[in-house]
């Protein structure tokens, strides 16, 4: 928090621009040296570094035949992914290697997003050997994205190796057997094409599965066609290859509609890959991923933490990219579930927040798409307000389109004062919150001027229609929805603080790119007149109708405190209603979930409460998170452990508000931790180091000229150097802060005084040590 000596700059200066970066950012993954303070090394170090550490150290193994999909390995690139366990009901005699793909869905409109628009289950491989499973070492390389190990039955072994290639998109398995399993063999099993969620709830009326798959050969490839009634298709290809004792599996997947090109298009993929053998194919992978890692790093000393950590950034990139589908509830691995699409009132935002942090723009798939299918948003908002207006409904396909909208076949956009309830209103509102993390975390001005401002402009416009004055002066909402809790309210925090949000943030954009909107004076009049968020002696209320008062696993009503930075805490009386509200939140048992305490952890690393941010984690590992990091409610749901490493990233630095607090929220037993290249708002990239409890240096790199304040922690006056070593000018602005003018490209190096610390970026030690996440032997 600030003190009234330093308070934070106006968000005017938070959101000021330097030049835009249009779209492109700067890779810079190079650790700094022991050489002149600041200095940063023109070429790469030797391959692996701290990196290799770290990643080797993080990979998950297998001891143990894993029995479900949250036990399991998994692969994937955004698009095709592989989730491998035992054949259930058979788990001695075949393991499983599921093929699903993204973009993957049916397209019948009419039966909604949960069923007619849903994500299509594809099918599975099974690698059967001759004899019964009798043991198995695997082991899934992080560095490498890639599985490999042993299986031994009784019979002899199959020594594996598999990836899903990056670039093409394709499952590659080399199995080479030994001479009693030389028999084993691959049979493919495709899945019948319905939605998930039929084995769930009640089919709407007149919708029926698709017909079965056509498999047949193609000039050596085998092909598994699955028509849809509504014409186009999805294929999924493979061949199996031999060379000497070594079999190697490919396999792709191709979708089209409304054509059926989608045969012609996975035979061609399939043909320009199997030929290469797997070796010719990991070295391109390889390269990709091992350049992915390298855009940050961050080590502490919590072994089972930070190996937790690196998992998540390779699950990220194993789900997410920037062109491929906005993550479904369970990524690319669609297994049994309810939510067989994506999810708008909270799931989706989860999702994308460590990309930030972790210096992983590429993965931004939330601020494609939203630009990409906004005028889907249009036609998703209810007909009398679509001229001027745009919403996102709870669940929508990749196309940000939900069909038709039913409590059965899902929920459409709400509309504030309708009767009865109605599902959410301010789901965009929230989604281009994220838009506006990406746009602050980069700098880029094409990312407020063509999707944020204009997006952002007519989903508060949405809200502009309902806003009511009452007999107090105040403006109110009508009844809207807050996720999940239950009934409708007036003066909803969910949306009024969201509501708050919107318009502050279109004022400062339209200042910032210069444009006179005819519609400030009402944005400014809703910020000086908007009814004060509702609370009672429990803290935040869910709306002046609806008191909190049951167990509830979601925050909606506790937005402005987090992730919105509204609410922080700035007075005492502030601080305390947090306090207050989050005690009372997680004080109910029952329905609390995962991501309950995500938040619950990021709310106390604002509150500068390290010792309670780590209880929440170690609640969240010990309660729901599975053997190989995944998590799980009625089906499979991925935003909860990504937004896990987001609750540490707060825990590490945070930068709302126009100041980057260094190490703002560290437990004591975290004596020891090293971050490089960690991105703040304000285009920075962030390196720190934490030794015996007090921190050492912290530098900083100016990707735009952004105005710079860093609260860095170090205790007593401080040296500010350039990249060359020389004295920066500065201005001690109060609580351990320095406001410091860098221009693009510019770097600041802080040091106690007279202090020239060792600036080598390596991994700390461990506390103790944890075991590894899979299932190792016990």
């Amino acid at each position: 928090m600030s003190s009234p000596s330093a308070p934070d700059p106006s968000r005017r200066t938070v959101l000021a621009t330097g030049s835009a970066l249009g779209g492109t950012l700067l890779a810079s993954g190079l650790p700094l040296t022991q050489a002149t303070a600041a200095d940063r090394p023109e070429t790469a170090p030797p391959a692996g570094g701290p990196w290799r550490t770290v990643l080797d150290d993080a990979d998950l193994v297998w001891q143990r035949m894993p029995t479900a999909w949250y036990e399991g390995p998994f692969l994937g690139n955004g698009l095709l992914g592989s989730g491998i366990y035992a054949e259930p009901g058979a788990a001695s005699t075949a393991v499983r290697f599921t093929i699903q793909h993204s973009e993957v869905q049916d397209h019948r409109p009419e039966f909604g997003s949960l069923f007619g628009l849903a994500r299509l289950p594809i099918g599975y491989f099974t690698l059967e050997p001759v004899g019964a499973i009798t043991g198995l070492d695997w082991r899934l390389s992080l560095r490498d994205a890639e599985l490999t190990g042993m299986l031994t039955t009784d019979k002899g072994t199959l020594a594996l190796r598999a990836l899903i290639h990056n670039d093409r998109s394709v499952l590659a398995v080399e199995v080479t057997a030994s001479e009693g399993e030389r028999g084993f063999r691959w049979v493919f099993h495709p899945a019948d094409a319905i939605s998930p969620r039929a084995a769930f709830k009640p089919l709407p009326d007149g919708y029926q599965g698709n017909p079965p798959a056509q498999v047949a050969d193609h000039d050596g490839i085998t092909a598994s066609v699955q028509p849809l009634l509504a014409g186009g298709q999805h294929v999924t290809a493979w061949r199996e290859r031999t060379r000497g004792r070594t079999r190697t599996l490919y396999a792709h997947v191709a979708h089209s509609y409304p054509r059926t090109t989608a045969l012609g298009r996975a035979l061609t993929a399939l043909r320009r890959t199997e030929q290469l053998p797997y070796s010719a194919l990991a070295v391109d992978h390889r390269a990709w991923w091992h350049a992915y890692y390298r855009k940050s790093f961050l080590s502490l000393p919590d072994a089972r933490i930070q190996r937790f950590y690196w998992i998540q950034l390779y699950k990220t990139a194993s789900a997410a990219r920037r062109d491929a589908p906005v993550m479904a509830t369970s990524g690319p691995w669609l297994e049994a579930t309810p939510w067989p699409n994506t999810w708008w009132n909270l799931n989706a935002q989860l999702e994308y927040w460590l990309i930030h942090g972790s210096n992983h723009l590429e993965l931004d798939a939330i601020t494609r798409a939203l630009s990409e299918f906004r005028d889907n948003l249009a036609q998703e908002t209810p007909t009398p307000y679509r001229a001027d207006s745009l919403g996102i409904p709870r669940t929508t396909d990749p196309h940000l389109v939900n069909g038709a909208a039913s409590t059965l076949m899902g929920y459409g956009v709400g509309v504030p004062g309708q009767d009865p309830p109605t599902p959410e209103v301010g789901n965009l509102t929230w989604a281009l919150h994220n838009v506006w993390l990406s746009y602050r975390h980069t700098m880029d001005r094409s990312i407020l001027q063509d999707v944020l401002f204009p997006l952002l402009r007519k989903a508060i416009n949405y809200y502009l229609h309902f806003l009511e004055s009452g007999p107090d002066g105040k403006l109110h909402l009508p009844a809207t929805f807050s996720p999940e809790y239950g009934g409708d309210s007036r003066d909803c925090n969910y949306d009024l603080m969201l509501l708050t949000w919107g318009c502050r943030t279109l004022l400062e954009s339209a200042e910032l790119l210069g444009i006179d909107d005819p519609l400030a004076p009402r944005w400014r009049e809703v910020l000086a007149k908007r009814v004060p968020y509702p609370t009672d002696a429990n803290g935040f209320m869910i709306g002046a109708d609806i008191p909190f008062a049951k167990s509830h696993r979601h925050y909606s009503h506790l937005l402005a405190v987090y992730p919105l930075y509204e609410v922080t805490g700035r007075t005492p009386d502030e601080r305390a209603l947090i306090e207050r509200s989050l005690a009372h939140w997680v004080g109910f048992e029952g329905a609390l979930q995962g991501y309950t305490f995500t938040g619950a952890a990021s709310m106390s690393a604002l509150l500068g409460k390290g010792e309670d941010a780590l209880g929440y984690l170690g609640e969240l590992m010990t309660r729901f998170i599975q053997p190989n990091t995944m998590y799980q409610e009625s089906g499979p749901v991925i935003e909860t452990p990504l937004s896990a490493a987001q609750s540490l990233h707060d825990m590490v630095c945070q930068s709302w508000g126009g100041v980057i607090r260094v190490f703002p929220a560290l437990p004591a037993t975290w004596a020891d931790l090293i971050v490089h290249d960690f991105r703040t708002q304000g285009a920075f990239l962030l390196g720190a180091r934490r030794e015996d409890g007090a921190t050492r240096w912290v530098r900083l790199l100016s990707e735009a000229g952004a105005p710079c304040v860093v609260r860095h922690g170090i205790a007593g006056p401080v040296d500010v150097r350039d990249g060359r070593g020389r004295p920066l000018p500065h201005i001690d602005v109060g609580d351990g802060a320095v406001q410091v003018a860098l221009r693009k490209g510019e770097s600041a190096l802080i040091t106690a005084r007279g202090d020239r610390p060792d600036l080598t970026v390596a991994p700390v030690r461990p506390n103790e040590d944890a075991p590894r996440w899979g299932l190792p032997r016990v």
